[in-house]
């Protein structure tokens, strides 16, 4: 779902993380949880990227050692500006390759099915990112150099994402699509179910057991998450057990303390509600064993789930944001729009008038006034500051996955939704379930068809 702070970008481009907000296309890659991937970080190249070697071949196209450890320095830098806890690097550098392979594939895919993207629509790309930072293209690409970027590299980036979002957009829209028919039941469904259907939001560390394991493995693997289980249970910090266990190939929920993010019951697995539906927000389940390994699960949270309320709370809010980059840390952006907050208490100077001045937003032209919002239209991380606010009231900077933000309320208001958009909140609901399955389906698929050898480290 699209958020109305969301930038246009590319999924991915490396040195481009400090202008750009968010990545285009259906999904991310998906990973194959328990890949058994080793890490490709140590050996040779292990203190620089001159001494290279092949990772892996994937239908007979390599991806190397330096590939990897680029995308994971890239990742490393996004979490990092995310303010969140760092990932042990050889369990999120298995995880990037495995996204790398599943790339690899699809783009193999595309060119192999004549999806290609030419010059004229790289450069629509290229002029979509300069001015949705703000920036005019020749501006874009001195930052790019000053960043260290190679602007071939960077097209050649941003061909691949085209193509890739091409590819998906023909192979994964069309098992998306919501009929009348569906979006009818799905309201009747709603209507006459009870008790209501509920939204749980989990957090798991996940023991990894390989398929091929002895029963002497297995065993040792078990006493492994036993020992998690009972430190998770004595009140040990959940998230930092997620770091110091969990096996998930998840890079973003390792980040996130484990989250897996609030879902409806049915996209849970049957396993997991099992073992949680008799439990409190903050109760956390005995082992549970897959065919992945062994579970242990966390409720952070239950809510009852299904239409959207008929009248909806929307919000009219302006605000400052501040991009962090080499030149302005998130220390001193907070510093900065301190400043921004006393001057503005103290009558000295207008929200609207600083917001046109220093905010790197679309919405600095108009004063960094966001228009009326419907409930979900911003990040989460934006929208929880803002509901908490009062009319007029201003708040304390918060760090967003897009920098710094100084957020004012203006005012609030009730609309009640018509119900032809009753009717297409329920197909958009509807559509987003289909398009998280179709995707992760067809992503399966591509990366089982391909052929892929990993290679061990030169000694």
């Amino acid at each position: 779902m699209t958020h109305r702070l969301v930038a246009l970008s590319v999924a991915s481009l490396a040195l481009l993380a400090s202008l750009t907000a968010s990545a285009q296309g259906l999904r991310p890659s998906a990973t194959a949880a328990g890949s058994g991937v080793a890490a490709p970080i140590g050996g040779p190249a292990a203190t620089g990227l001159a001494a290279d070697y092949i990772v892996a071949v994937v239908n007979s196209e390599p991806i190397t050692n330096n590939e990897v450890r680029a995308a994971l320095q890239r990742v490393q830098q996004q979490l990092a500006q995310q303010g969140r806890p760092p990932v042990d690097s050889k369990v999120l550098a298995r995880q990037v390759l495995e996204r790398l392979i599943n790339e690899k594939a699809q783009l193999q895919l595309a060119r192999d099915s004549g999806i290609t993207a030419d010059e004229t629509a790289i450069d629509q790309a290229e002029q979509n990112i300069a001015q949705q930072n703000q920036l005019t293209v020749p501006e874009l690409r001195r930052r790019l150099a000053q960043e260290g970027g190679v602007l071939s590299q960077f097209r050649n980036q941003l061909r691949d994402q085209i193509q890739l979002t091409r590819l998906r957009e023909r192979e994964v829209e069309p098992r998306a699509r919501v009929s009348d028919r569906e979006v009818d039941q799905f309201l009747r469904e709603q209507a006459s179910s009870s008790p209501a259907a509920q939204e749980i939001n989990l957090a798991q560390i996940l023991v990894s057991v390989p398929d091929a394991a002895t029963p002497v493995q297995v065993a040792a693997l078990q006493a492994r998450a036993q020992r998690a289980l009972a430190r998770a249970r004595a009140g040990e910090d959940f998230a930092a057990l997620v770091r110091e266990f969990s096996d998930a190939s998840d890079g973003a929920s390792l980040a996130n303390g484990g989250e897996l993010g609030l879902r409806t019951a049915d996209r849970y697995p049957p396993l997991f509600l099992d073992a949680t539906q008799n439990l409190a927000v903050g109760e956390i389940s005995a082992l549970v064993r897959s065919g992945a390994g062994f579970h242990i699960l966390k409720v952070l949270e239950k809510k009852s789930a299904g239409l959207p309320a008929m009248t909806v709370t929307q919000s009219r809010v302006r605000h400052i944001l501040l991009r962090v980059s080499p030149q302005l840390n998130e220390s001193a952006a907070r510093d900065k729009l301190n400043e921004f907050k006393k001057s503005i208490a103290a009558g000295k100077a207008d929200f609207a008038a600083l917001a046109r001045d220093h905010s790197q937003d679309g919405s600095a032209a108009q004063g960094g006034d966001l228009g009326w919002a419907n409930p979900g239209m911003f990040v989460p991380e934006f929208e929880a500051v803002m509901n908490n606010l009062a009319p007029g009231q201003i708040s304390e900077p918060l760090v967003s996955r897009f920098g710094v933000h100084l957020i004012q309320l203006l005012e609030r208001r009730n609309a009640t939704l018509s119900p032809q958009e009753q009717r297409e909140a329920a197909r958009a609901m509807l559509r987003e379930k289909k398009l998280d399955e179709a995707y992760a389906s067809w992503a399966q698929d591509v990366r089982g068809r391909a052929y892929v050898e990993l290679r061990e480290p030169p000694q």
